[in-house]
C-alpha cells in the first residue's frame, strides 16, 4: 500500500440516499418493538407524533423503505463540506508501533465542526416545507445546538436552544457560536418550562442533563402550533440522515487500497454519528459481505450500553417524549459532569440498542482521564484535536491497535473522529493541569435511577 494519507471524494459523489436499517432489521435478526405513546402506552401513531415533527420526518421515522432520496436542497448544503475526508494514521501507527492499519473518518471538516450538521440541515429543511417557522432542541456539548443553529439559518427558520447547564458553563463558546447563528440558548434546567421549574425545585443547584433539556425542549414545541422539535441524536430519522457518513467510508477505503475492515470503532451517546458510520458496512454485510467487528465506546461515568437495562423507558425526564425500548440508565438519571457533554444521555438509539442486544455490535467503555491520554498521543501524531466524545472513538481504535501488536496481527482498524475540540480547550487545560477526576457510575446508583422505569407489557 502506498503511503498516501489523505483520500478524498469529488462533489459528484456525494451520496443520492440515505440508507435506512429498519429495512434490514430482520434479516439482522433485530427486535427493537413499537414505539409506544408515554400516556397510553400504546403503540405510537403518525398523530401521536405530529405536534413534534412535520410529517416527511415522521415517515422516515416509521418507515421500512430501504433508502430514502436527498432532496437537492440538502445535498446543495451538503457541498459546503461534504464530502469529508478519510485518513490514514501513518504517524500514529508509528507511534504505537503496531502492525493493524489505522483509518479514521474526519468530520471535524463541517461548518460546526462535528457530524451533526448531517441531520441538523435535513431537519431544518423538511420542517421549512413544512411551514414551521421555529425548532426548538436540547444540545450537551453544544455540538448539535450549534449544527441546528447554523441549519436553521441557513434555511431562515427561528430557534431556541436548551444548553444543559454544566456545558452552558464550561463551554461558553459554542453558546456564543449558536448564537452568531441567531439562535436563543438557554441554560436547562431553566424557569421558562414547568418541566425545568420542577427539576429546580427538587434540586436548584443540578448540573441538568440532556433528559432534562429534551424536556424543555419539548414542552416549548408543543405549547405552540407554529413550534416542532428537533432532535440530534437517538431517532431513526436522525441516524439514517447520518448514514453518509459511512456511504463515503466505503468508497474510500476502495480508494485507499485498504481491503475490508476488521474492526469498525466509534463513540457512542444517542447514537448517531456511531449508527451513520457502520450502518452502511451493515447494509453490506445483509447484502453477502463479511461483518467486521464493531465496538461502540461510551464513557464509564455514563455506562448506558454496558451498565443499562435493555428495557422501555422515556427519552426525557418529564415524561412527556415517546417511550422505546433501547439500554437505559433510567430517566431520572443526572450523569456526574464529565467533560463529554454529548455522551452525557440516559438513553440509547433504539437501533443501536438492538444491535448490541443482538450481539452485531460490541460495547465498552472507558473513564475520562484515559480517553484524553490516548487524544494528547493521537493530536502529537496526526494533528488533530479530537472532542472529548469522539475521543472515546480514538481510546477505542488505541486499545484495538494495542491488541493487534500483542498479537502480531495485521488488523485493518477504522473509526470515526466525529468532531474536533477547539471549543474544548478548557477539558485538555483541566487534563494537563491534573484537575480532572475518572468518574465510575456505581452499580448502586445505576439501580436506583433504574428503580424508576415505567412497567410495560409488550
Amino acid at each position: 500500500m502506498s503511503k498516501q494519507t489523505k483520500f478524498l471524494l469529488n462533489e459528484s459523489e456525494l451520496s443520492t440516499h440515505w440508507y435506512n436499517l429498519n429495512a434490514d432489521a430482520e434479516a439482522l435478526g433485530l427486535d427493537m418493538g413499537p414505539v409506544l405513546n408515554p400516556k397510553t402506552h400504546e403503540p405510537v401513531t403518525p398523530d401521536d407524533l405530529a405536534p413534534l415533527f412535520p410529517e416527511a420526518l415522521i415517515e422516515q421515522e416509521m418507515g421500512t423503505q430501504r433508502h430514502v432520496e436527498i432532496p437537492e436542497a440538502v445535498r446543495d448544503v451538503y457541498r459546503l463540506w461534504r464530502p469529508t475526508p478519510l485518513y490514514r494514521a501513518h504517524r500514529w501507527e508509528k507511534e504505537l508501533d503496531t502492525p493493524a492499519k489505522i483509518f479514521y473518518k474526519y468530520e471535524g471538516t463541517s461548518p460546526t465542526g462535528s457530524h451533526k450538521p448531517n441531520t441538523s440541515v435535513p431537519q431544518a429543511y423538511y420542517n421549512k416545507e413544512a411551514g414551521v417557522k421555529r425548532l426548538t432542541t436540547e444540545t450537551g456539548a453544544g455540538q448539535w445546538g450549534s449544527a441546528l443553529s447554523f441549519a436553521t439559518q441557513m434555511l431562515g427558520i427561528e430557534c431556541e436552544v436548551y444548553m444543559v447547564k454544566v456545558s452552558y458553563e464550561q463551554k461558553p463558546y459554542r453558546r456564543v457560536m449558536m448564537q452568531t447563528w441567531g439562535a436563543s440558548v438557554t441554560p436547562s434546567p431553566s424557569d421558562q418550562t414547568q418541566a425545568g421549574r420542577d427539576v429546580l425545585a427538587r434540586d436548584p443547584d443540578t448540573t441538568g442533563s440532556l433528559g432534562i433539556a429534551i424536556s424543555e425542549a419539548v414542552e416549548k414545541a408543543v405549547q405552540d402550533p407554529d413550534t416542532k422539535y428537533a432532535l440530534g441524536s437517538v431517532l431513526n430519522h436522525v441516524l439514517l440522515h447520518q448514514t453518509v457518513i459511512g456511504q463515503e467510508v466505503l468508497k474510500q477505503l476502495e480508494m485507499a487500497g485498504a481491503g475490508w475492515p476488521d474492526v469498525l470503532v466509534g463513540c457512542t451517546g444517542g447514537g448517531s454519528n456511531f449508527a451513520g458510520f457502520v450502518y452502511p458496512f451493515l447494509e453490506q454485510h445483509v447484502d453477502g459481505r463479511d461483518k467486521p467487528r464493531i465496538v461502540a465506546v461510551e464513557p464509564s461515568a455514563t455506562p448506558t450500553l454496558t451498565k443499562g437495562h435493555y428495557a422501555y423507558d422515556y427519552g426525557d425526564t418529564a415524561r412527556m417524549t415517546p417511550m422505546v425500548r433501547m439500554h437505559t440508565l433510567g430517566h431520572e438519571f443526572v450523569p456526574p459532569p464529565i467533560h463529554s457533554g454529548g455522551l452525557r444521555y440516559h438513553g440509547m438509539s433504539p437501533q443501536v440498542s438492538a444491535l448490541v442486544h443482538s450481539g452485531v455490535v460490541e460495547a465498552t467503555s472507558t473513564p475520562q482521564m484515559p480517553m484524553f491520554d490516548a487524544c494528547e498521543q493521537f493530536v502529537r501524531c496526526e494533528g488533530i484535536l479530537p472532542a472529548p466524545e469522539a475521543g472515546h472513538a480514538v481510546w477505542g481504535a488505541r486499545h484495538e491497535a494495542l491488541k493487534a501488536k500483542e498479537v502480531g496481527e495485521e488488523k485493518t482498524i477504522v473509526f470515526n473522529l466525529c468532531g474536533h475540540g477547539h471549543f474544548d480547550l478548557a477539558a485538555y487545560e483541566d487534563y494537563r493541569e491534573g484537575r480532572l477526576e475518572d468518574y465510575e457510575y456505581p452499580e448502586e446508583e445505576v439501580n436506583k435511577s433504574l428503580a424508576d422505569l415505567p412497567s410495560v407489557s409488550t
